[in-house]
């Protein structure tokens, strides 16, 4: 019966990844394996699943007709399983979590580390990425996002907080050029900027009481990684826009000065996203309920860097 329902899981992973090999990065076994397994389960029905040639693959008559009643079939297994593990006070399974490169290091690896250290049959997946993964297509449970999200049937989100904006810059480069004085003295200024696929994001800012809007300072120098960007602004090489939680540290330090709080702004809203579910699994709301309660005081300790 395991052998069965691997067989079954296999092939719907081959159906919906698009191709063996997809379907093998998704379940961390080499395309050999997969291959193996359709064989194995086309054998055992007497029919050929999918068309098969060097460059494609496609469904047969047959294997669209297995698919459809494979995934119902699943659908009401994780159903089961999750109304079971909904009872249990203790979280079990696998935990699949996609978060932003830079935040996701800083603060949730460690966060989920204190959980799995307190529910030892608690095992995490983390994938560390800034692109925005479909959670449903690519098997994760939970996501981080930033920004504004859009409207979505499929998914479930909660508000965490907002990560404020800073205007910085090092001691050593105000001392050579002078401190702006207002947000309007920002083009004056030498900039390091994030830039990716030859895409510069522009400063937006929203002081209190004024109207947001854009600012852009001298391109000095692009870099597609925050952490790079942070530490070009400590060198003394010219102003930066980033998040309060990563230049916190520089602050403290006394490598950085916040110049400008750029307000409240839609696009650094971060929220926690999830595949709607009829039941919630203990895993994932042990997850979502430590972020919930600790992400809010994290940022706001982070807010509270001071402007020198």
């Amino acid at each position: 019966m395991n052998e069965r329902l691997h067989g079954i899981n296999v092939f719907v992973h081959a159906v919906e990844a698009g191709s063996f090999s997809a379907a093998a990065v998704r379940l961390h076994q080499t395309r050999s394996a997969v291959a193996k397994t359709i064989a194995r389960l086309e054998e055992r029905l007497g029919v050929r699943l999918f068309h098969r040639t060097t460059r494609s693959q496609s469904l047969t008559e047959a294997g669209e007709s297995y698919y459809e009643r494979c995934v119902r079939a699943l659908a009401e297994l994780d159903a089961g399983e999750a109304c079971i593990g909904s009872g249990r006070s203790e979280p079990t399974g696998r935990l699949r979590i996609s978060v932003p490169v830079l935040f996701g290091r800083q603060f949730v690896a460690p966060l989920m580390l204190e959980l799995a250290r307190r529910y030892p049959q608690l095992a995490l997946d983390i994938s560390f990425s800034d692109r925005v993964v479909d959670l449903i297509d690519e098997g994760f449970d939970i996501g981080l996002r930033v920004g504004p999200l859009p409207d979505s049937s499929t998914l479930a989100a909660r508000r965490l907080g907002q990560q404020r904006m800073l205007v910085c810059a090092a001691p050593a480069y105000l001392a050579q050029h002078g401190r702006p004085a207002h947000e309007d003295d920002i083009p004056q200024h030498d900039g390091i900027l994030y830039s990716r696929g030859r895409v510069v994001k522009e400063w937006d800012i929203a002081p209190a009481g004024a109207r947001a809007r854009t600012v852009m300072p001298r391109q000095r120098l692009l870099f597609d990684d925050l952490q790079a960007i942070a530490d070009a602004a400590a060198a003394g090489m010219g102003l930066v826009w980033l998040p309060c939680w990563l230049v916190a540290p520089y602050v403290k330090r006394g490598e950085l000065e916040v110049l400008f709080d750029c307000g409240e702004l839609e696009a650094s809203q971060m929220h926690l996203v999830w595949p709607h579910t009829p039941y919630m699994p203990a895993k994932l709301r042990v997850a979502i309920d430590t972020l919930l309660e600790v992400t809010p005081i994290y940022l706001a300790s982070a807010e509270a860097t001071p402007a020198v």
